[in-house]
């Protein structure tokens, strides 16, 4: 068993909980046709081909896709009424409750590379700056604007 498996089985009989079920075999039948499935997905024109293009337009799809999720399950926590509209009101309380609970212990861990409970310029700029160098999709040290539309930047 991995060690994860082992963590999980731990962790639920330490909880009372019936152990989970492990995962079913996985033939190589089955997952050269999930592979195939998903280039299919990726081929956008369907000429059997994979470009560049079709995958920033698959990566653009997918990242849309989970925005879209994100965006309806934070819209269900504030539509508190489940009236299917955002009063004012819930609004304000929907970001009040968000900014009482605070989020710098999940920053500083992010920032702090050498977890020393501070952050250093440096430790900053190396975060920030891979950010940027993500973004930068030609590498050339500059965002376009195109980069920066792509990247939800800017409109």
């Amino acid at each position: 068993m991995h060690r994860l498996t082992l963590a999980v089985v731990a962790a639920s009989f330490l909880a009372g909980a019936a152990p989970p079920p492990p995962p079913a075999p996985l033939t190589r039948a089955a997952f050269i046709a999930t592979m195939d499935g998903q280039y299919r997905a990726i081929d956008g024109n369907k000429d059997g081909i994979v470009t560049a293009v079709e995958i920033d337009q698959q990566q653009q799809r997918l990242a849309i896709a989970a925005a879209t999720g994100r965006a309806r399950a934070r819209f269900a926590q504030i539509d508190s009424d489940r009236n299917g509209q955002v009063s004012p009101d819930e609004f304000v309380r929907a970001n009040l409750a968000a900014l009482k609970k605070g989020n710098s212990a999940g920053i500083l861990a992010r920032l702090d590379t050498n977890r020393d409970q501070k952050v250093t310029l440096v430790e900053y700029r190396v975060l920030t700056l891979a950010g940027f160098d993500r973004l930068d999709a030609d590498k050339d040290g500059v965002l376009t604007a195109a980069e920066q539309r792509a990247s939800g930047l800017a409109k």
